[in-house]
């Protein structure tokens, strides 16, 4: 259904039953009645319908794409753009006779016939009124379809206007339009097609300037038909040579496109070296001829307008005759009037006329912007004639005598909708009396009330002015103020409206807008998207008033556009504050006011529409608010030139790195009137102006000046005199420059060659302003015309000629250019062929100058070749040799490359004369020499001086240079670096006659270098100076010395406490005479003497001292002295505040106490410790003031010490010694002396970490007394060990085996015996090899004694360990006898005799018995025995006195032999003892049995029995050992005898060491028997007997280890012995 329905129903969202007329709904509704099937469909296309069509309409609003179920009724061409409406065609005529579709038709006859049937009793004629009825009402409903078709087409278009995003969009170019290239004199069409809803205009530009087909008839033709739209150009020109521009411009956006149009000539027709191809038309000239008739225009302007002089306020009129043959009136001349090229508009300030034959401008009131040069042109069909003359206006008279002229020239730039910068130009006329500033007026466009702007004159050419209405127009105007008054008001500027400058672009119809931007808008922007961030921000323009940034907008922005809100922050924070809080502003630009000046900001902007506020943009670098532009540099050298014998022509240098440069300012004085006069009121930019009206014969000098919008400079030096006269026989003074010679080619490309040249050997009357080169073409020895290479003159003296051809051969000269004009051309060059350069190493240097030749060196000067070669250049070679030298004399000045472009040559001869060249290198080699210089003499000239460094009295440091050769022209030029310096930003140069000052500003390194000063116009005088590092140094410090002279000071202000806490500041001058003055000063305020200070100056000592008796809180502050000696000057000062001052009281607070302290007896040093080197600590304190009756007293812990030695008074030194330093000693230890004359007391605190220092003290003793490291063999292993002169419990030692911490184990443990610190390694292997270290902490560094186990040491040491341990196997293992056997026997005749002895050995031992050394046999009387391999017996059973003698029994194995030996001497018989068995105990003692009475149970054995026992538990002591431990106990170490130190290593207690420690050599061993009578004296007295045993918890300590437990066995009760008689 919705395809057989017409757009303009579908969508219309009204489309119902409600359009149908009442017998329409009648009909229908019988139809429903009499079909419920008919009546529910009929219902459901009709809901149907009305959906289908609102939604549609719904659709359409909301989205201007067309859905792809929707169908659309717009024509599209081939590249699917649209061009227009689809209406659809109607089905048929019957749909509009009836109303209905043919479905409905059916359906209606259908229901129709069913009534008949259902109704066959109905008369005929209700039938046929029915069928009447149906017919009326499809009429009427056809009609009223139509009626409502028209109504919905209405409705639609008017929806189409009202909602117009759903069709419009930007323009696009369907086609661009193309680029030609095309012959002169011929026609070029360029178009395009663009497409747009609503339709574009299209607009266009030639170089961006509107083409006005009206304003030159003929010219162009615009056509635009059907969205193709056509520019033509007639007879091109090469005035026609530009870039196009087609501007497509709609409601929705712009859109452009560009094109180029080449006009060429043909070769040979025009000379090239014409400057235009429109200059003037000659006579004849076929592009004279006017087509249609084929005649030329002549056009001849007579009764010229001269040179006029007007003044402000005046009418001035300008007119010239022009007669045009022939005279057609079809053809009327284009009259057009210029001002300093501008082209001018009819205006209330110019009215122009053109009467035909007289052209006329008048200028009805003169100002001084209407001042400059004025052109007629007049053009017709056939060319152009022009002609110039000056305007001057002079200021009118000042309302107030002495104020200054008006202003100029104002201009209302970056106007907004609240503010407008106002620019202006200063004038030149002051008269007598400086500019104080500037007044800004504005006034309301359709007013005439003048409002001021700025309440104080501004010095700056440029204001913004704030507080605009916005959408009102004003104009504003100038005045300037000096001391004298209010000048006039200038001309009021433009009107300019106070709007956003995007409002004012759109009201600007066609006009591009105002930033020159074009906005191409590619697709339809999307509604609800929040705007991306800003691009390229930037500050553009920074004063101390505003700033103004600019940015480009952003790519992602909403349906309606953007705006902008602008927010800055002071740099070094993160506050940005919102600038315009209130509207953002539309264009992206804005200025910002109010700012600080001196501060430092950073601006961003965020872009804002409906949807949201987007990010911000990347803030800008810090700007400073402030003027930054600074007053411009007078310009230099001012030339004045002959011309007129009114005018004279008046050149000068341009002011040096001038920024924003408005013009220059030219007065002019008669000789000796000292009255300047303004030549012009108007700034000109160029540098070179007439000065007209001069009065003929006068001499005048002239002065310049420059200005920008900082203000105006300082004048130039005055130009030489000059008389006004013509230059026509009179002569003129300045001369053009000689030809220069010497061309040569730097470098060649395929179509470019570089060419350089000497300088002429004559400038001229003036220095040389350029040069000008001239090319032409060799063919086959035939040479073309001469053509200019540049127009513009070159300074330097090489030059790039380019558009030559490949593998030609050219000629080329050169010209050079003064002020006085250019002169003649220099000879031609050699034939050069443009072949490109392909060789590696680089090409000739050029331009080689000689400078600051003396007898025996000279500087030489050049410049790098142009042409590199393969790599960059990276050095030079100078050669050398005599001018009348063969070229094989040339010889190397630098053996090695110098990176310079500048060599001083030393090795000249006096009076000889030298030619030089450069030869240039890379990583290629060394390239081309360059051309040989002229010949220069080594010769000091006459009168040659040198640079003077002088620094005068006020410190300042310059460079001088004088010269006696000067002529009128020659000038000064200072180079650093042999580069002329342009900045004077750190030295500043002066000239005054023939003397030249180079001053710097702030000497510093950055002008470290080589200055030099060359005169021009002289004979080549120049010197140079080196300014090194070592010469800066020192210059600054007579500098210094210079500028500040002062009195030196021996001492700075000090101060000092004296007796009773007097405090005293002072300082000492080295030199002061008697005239010498000084003031003290306390917080800038003059104190002087009184009762508070005591000043004192000693004039001789140049001690100068102020005293006071104390401190209190007032005098926090600084001290200062001042000192004054004729013009010298000095002074030092001394801050007393905060903690030193507060420090200073206190010290002087207590100075005062202890003065009274001191009345009695006192501390003069209060308690301390001293740990001695035996590691006694020494409780110490030094005392005053005593007498007899002074008491000492000492508490530790408020205990009082009794202490052992008696108090020394005489000494003054108090003592406490603690032996054997423990944690039982820390405490708080106090001294108190007292006397009737009173008390002092003095505390130690050895508590906690006053403790702990005092023990590291004690521990860094310990270390500081260690031996070194040592290695020693054991039977166990590797014993390292150190000696310390005592041990402390407290000590923390740590071992390293490598450099880390040793993990103690089984094998590797740790200990101390006595004062030996070891470590036992058992049974080391290679890994134990390596640098082991015994580490010693004191709470400081520590002390650290190393060995190295490894190599030779570690052999020695485990081989000596193998030995060892053999040793010891073969001693525990050889046969020995245990015991048993006493020394003597002493038994009676007759008696039985039993002797046992234990015996030991592995293997078994041997047992042999002797008897007076002789072997013995077992038999009845002698019973040997060997029981059980241990127990040997020795039986007699009948004692005689036979048996009497020595006796020995000998044991033997293979690890050795050991006797025992006793005697038996037998007596007489006597009484019977009862048969008593004797046992022996442990010392040999014979024991009675139970039986033997008590005196008798004890029996000294004598002989050695009892020392061959402790030998068996006692181990051998290593005899270095012992010598080590005899020499420290001799060096003064304690002599006291130490408890044995045991500790605990893996949890067992090791004794062995002491043990072993104890064992005596071997040679001593019977040295340690006593004698037989000195038997008794061994045994300790009954008092002693106590003291031998050990101490209860010493028990546990002295058991011995489990190893160790089978040396100790005599110990156990296996040692009895047993004796039968």
């Amino acid at each position: 259904m919705s395809g057989s329905i017409p757009f303009y129903q579908k969508n219309h969202r009204h489309y119902d039953r409600g359009y149908r007329s009442k017998e329409m709904e009648s009909a229908v509704s019988q139809y429903q009645a009499s079909s419920s099937s008919y009546a529910a469909r009929s219902s459901s296309t009709s809901r149907g319908l009305r959906v289908s069509s609102y939604s549609g309409l719904e659709e359409s609003r909301l989205s201007p794409i067309p859905k792809r179920s929707k169908p659309t009724y717009l024509a599209v061409d081939r590249e699917n753009q649209i061009i227009g409406y689809v209406v659809p065609i109607f089905r048929g005529s019957q749909e509009f006779a009836s109303g209905l579709s043919d479905t409905e038709e059916a359906r209606m006859k259908e229901s129709a016939g069913h009534m008949a049937r259902r109704n066959l009793f109905t008369s005929g004629l209700e039938m046929e009124r029915t069928e009447q009825s149906s017919r009326k009402t499809a009429m009427r409903e056809s009609a009223e379809r139509i009626s409502l078709s028209k109504r919905i087409h209405e409705n639609e278009e008017y929806h189409k206007r009202m909602n117009e995003d759903s069709l419009m969009h930007t323009p696009e170019f369907v086609i661009k339009p193309r680029s030609h290239t095309v012959w002169e004199k011929q026609c070029v069409r360029l178009h395009c097609t663009v497409s747009g809803w609503p339709d574009p205009r299209v607009v266009w530009y030639k170089n961006n300037v509107t083409i006005d087909p009206l304003a030159q008839p003929g010219k162009y033709k615009l056509v635009s038909s059907y969205n193709v739209h056509s520019l033509e150009i007639n007879r091109c020109d090469f005035d026609d040579t530009a870039q196009y521009r087609a501007s497509a411009m709609n409601s929705k956006g712009e859109l452009s496109a560009f094109a180029s149009v080449v006009v060429k000539r043909f070769k040979g027709e025009v000379d090239e070296a014409l400057p235009s191809p429109r200059s003037s038309a000659a006579s004849g000239s076929k592009d004279g001829i006017v087509s249609e008739y084929g005649i030329t225009f002549q056009t001849h302007i007579v009764e010229k307008f001269d040179v006029a002089f007007g003044r402000e306020g005046e009418t001035l009129s300008l007119g010239c005759t022009v007669i045009i043959y022939p005279n057609l009136q079809r053809y009327q001349p284009e009259v057009q009037w210029y001002r300093d090229d501008v082209l001018l508009s009819p205006s209330k300030w110019t009215h122009m006329h053109w009467s035909g034959d007289r052209a006329t401008m008048t200028l009805t009131h003169l100002n001084k912007e209407d001042e400059g040069l004025y052109t007629l042109r007049i053009t017709t069909k056939s060319g152009y004639e022009t002609h110039s003359a000056y305007v001057f206006v002079r200021d009118a008279d000042a309302e107030v005598e002495g104020a200054p002229g008006a202003p100029l020239d104002v201009r209302c730039q970056d106007a907004n909708k609240d503010y407008v910068i106002v620019t202006w130009k200063q004038p030149a006329v002051d008269r007598g009396s400086s500019i104080m500033g500037y007044f800004v007026d504005r006034c309301e466009v359709g007013t005439t009330h003048w409002s001021q702007c700025n309440d104080t004159p501004i010095k700056f050419a440029r204001f913004p002015v704030t507080g605009l209405v916005e959408g009102r127009s004003y104009t504003f105007r100038v005045r300037a103020v000096n001391k004298s008054g209010m000048s006039r008001p200038s001309r009021a500027s433009e009107p300019v409206a106070a709007m956003d400058p995007g409002d004012r672009a759109r009201m600007r119809g066609t006009s591009a807008p105002w930033t020159g931007q074009i906005i191409v808008t590619e697709e339809e922007p999307a509604e609800g998207v929040v705007p991306g961030v800003p691009a390229e921000l930037e500050v553009t323009e920074a004063t101390k008033n505003y700033v103004v940034l600019s940015w480009k907008p952003p790519g992602e922005r909403g349906h309606e556009g953007v705006m902008y809100y602008v927010e800055k922050c002071v740099s070094g924070t993160d506050s940005w504050q919102r600038v315009n809080t209130e509207i953002p502003v539309k264009s992206p630009r804005f200025a910002l006011f109010d700012l600080a000046e001196g501060k430092s900001y950073s601006f961003r902007v965020r872009c804002c529409n409906s949807a949201g506020v987007g990010e911000p943009s990347n803030p800008t670098e810090p700007t400073t608010v402030g003027d930054k532009l600074d007053i411009p540099a007078p310009p230099g050298r001012v030339v004045p030139i002959r011309n007129t014998d009114t005018s004279v022509v008046v050149s000068w240098e341009a002011s040096r790195e001038a920024k924003e440069l408005v013009g220059y300012y030219i007065e002019a004085s008669i000789v000796g009137s000292n009255v300047w006069e303004p030549c012009n009121n108007k700034p000109v930019k160029a540098t070179r102006f007439i000065c007209h009206g001069l009065v003929t014969g006068e001499t005048y000098v002239f002065k310049v000046k420059a200005v920008n919008a900082a203000g105006l400079s300082e004048s130039s030096q005055e130009s030489e005199p000059i008389e006004v006269k013509a230059a026509i026989g009179g002569g003129i003074p300045y001369a053009t420059p000689a030809p220069p010679y010497g061309i040569s080619v730097l470098e060649c490309v395929r179509d470019a060659m570089v060419l350089a040249w000497k300088q002429p050997a004559f400038i001229g009357g003036a220095d040389i302003t350029g040069y000008f080169v001239d090319y032409r073409q060799v063919v086959e020895g035939v040479v073309g015309k001469w053509h200019e290479a540049n127009i513009k003159s070159v300074t330097d003296r090489a030059y790039r000629v380019s558009d030559l051809k490949e593998n030609m051969k050219y000629q080329f000269q050169v010209r050079a250019a003064n002020m006085a004009g250019v002169g003649i051309p220099s000879l031609s060059s050699e034939t050069f062929t443009c072949a490109e350069w392909t060789i590696a190493v680089p090409g000739p240097p050029h331009d080689l100058q000689a400078m600051e030749v003396r007898s025996t060196s000279l500087v030489l000067l050049w410049k790098p070749p142009v042409y590199q070669g393969r790599d960059e250049v990276n050095g030079f070679y100078i050669d050398i040799k005599e001018a009348e030298a063969p070229l094989e004399a040339w010889r190397g000045v630098n053996e090695k490359a110098t990176d310079k472009k500048y060599m001083k040559i030393k090795i000249l001869k006096e009076g000889e004369t030298y030619v030089f060249r450069v030869r240039a290198q890379n990583k290629a080699g060394v390239g081309k020499a360059s051309e040989p210089t002229e010949p220069v003499l080594a010769q000091t000239k006459p009168g040659t001086k040198d640079i003077v460094v002088d620094v005068d009295d006020d410190g300042v440091i310059s460079m001088n240079f004088e010269c006696a050769n000067l002529t009128p022209d020659s000038k000064f030029v200072w180079s650093k670096n042999y580069e002329e310096i342009t900045d004077e930003t750190r030295i500043t140069m002066e000239t005054k006659g023939n003397k030249s000052k180079a001053t710097f500003k702030t000497p510093a390194e950055d002008d470290l270098g080589i200055y030099s000063c060359l005169v021009t116009h002289t004979d080549g005088a120049s010197s140079s100076y080196t300014l090194s590092a070592e010469e800066l140094k020192k210059l600054l410090e007579i500098s210094h010395d210079h500028k500040f002279p002062i009195i030196p000071l021996k001492t700075e202000l000090a101060v000092e406490l004296l007796e009773k806490g007097k405090v005293r500041f002072w300082l000492q001058a080295e030199k002061i005479s008697a005239n010498g003055k000084v003031e003290y000063v306390f917080n800038d305020n003059v104190v002087s003497q009184g009762e508070k200070y005591k000043m004192n100056f000693d004039k001789n000592t140049g001690v100068i001292e102020m005293t006071m008796e104390s401190l209190t809180p007032a005098d926090e502050g600084t001290f200062t002295f001042q000192l004054q000696d004729g013009k010298a000057t000095n002074q030092s000062s001394l801050v007393l505040i905060g903690d030193v001052f507060k420090q200073l009281q206190k010290e002087s607070e207590f100075q005062r106490k202890e003065w009274f302290r001191k009345q009695g007896p006192h501390f003069v040093e209060y308690l301390r410790y001293e740990v001695t080197p035996e590691c006694c600590v020494v409780l110490k304190c030094k005392v005053g003031n005593i007498k007899k009756e002074t008491v000492a007293l000492w508490y530790k812990d408020g205990r009082e010490i009794k202490a052992d030695e008696h108090l020394t008074f005489s000494e003054g030194v108090l003592t406490l010694e603690i032996a054997q330093i423990s944690k039982k000693d820390a405490g708080i230890y106090e001294v108190i002396l007292k006397d009737d004359r009173g008390k002092d007391s003095s505390t130690l605190n050895l508590t906690d970490q006053g403790f702990k220092n005092m023990m590291n003290e004690v521990f860094s003793v310990i270390a500081n007394s260690s031996t070194a490291l040592k290695i020693q063999s054991t039977e166990e292993g590797i014993r390292l060990y150190s000696f310390v002169s005592y041990y402390n419990d407290e000590l923390h030692v740590t071992w390293h085996h490598k450099d880390a911490a040793i993990a103690f184990t089984d094998r590797i443990k740790c200990g101390v015996v006595g004062e030996q610190l070891w470590l036992q390694i058992s049974d080391p292997t290679d890994k134990d090899k390596g640098k082991y270290a015994i580490e010693f902490f004191d709470g400081k560094g520590g002390l650290r004694r190393t060995v190295e186990l490894s190599g030779q040491a570690f052999d020695d040491a485990y081989a000596e360990f193998q030995r060892l341990k053999a040793a010891a196997i073969a001693e525990r293992n050889r046969a020995r006898v245990a015991g048993g056997l006493p020394d003597v026997v002493t038994i009676q005749e007759g008696k039985a005799l039993n002797l046992t002895c234990n015996i030991s050995g592995d293997p078994l031992p041997e047992v042999t018995w002797l008897k007076n050394d002789r072997e013995m046999v077992s038999d009845d009387h002698y019973i040997l025995k060997f029981e059980s391999g241990k127990f040997a017996s020795f039986t007699i059973s009948t004692v005689n006195t036979a048996d009497s003698g020595k006796y020995s029994i000998l044991v033997k194995n293979k690890y050795g032999t050991e006797s025992g030996d006793f005697t038996i001497n037998v007596t007489e018989g006597t009484g019977d003892l009862g048969g008593t068995a004797y046992l022996t105990d442990a010392d040999g003692n014979v024991v009675f049995g139970p039986n033997t009475p008590q005196e008798k149970k004890k029996t000294t054995v004598t002989g050695k029995k009892m020392q061959k026992r402790k030998d068996s538990v006692i181990l051998k002591q290593p005899m270095h050992i012992a010598e080590e431990k005899k020499e420290s106990k001799a060096e003064g170490k304690s002599e006291k005898k130490k408890e044995m130190k045991v500790e605990k290593v893996g949890g067992k207690v090791d004794v062995a060491e002491e043990k072993r420690a104890a064992v005596p050599d071997a040679g001593e061993q019977e040295n340690l028997t006593p004698a037989a009578g000195e038997q008794e004296n061994l045994t300790p007295a009954a008092g002693e007997q106590e003291n031998l045993t050990p101490a209860a918890g010493e028990q546990e300590n002295l058991t011995p280890a489990a190893g160790e437990q089978e040396n100790l066995t005599e110990a156990t009760g296996t040692d009895e012995h047993r004796a039968h008689i």
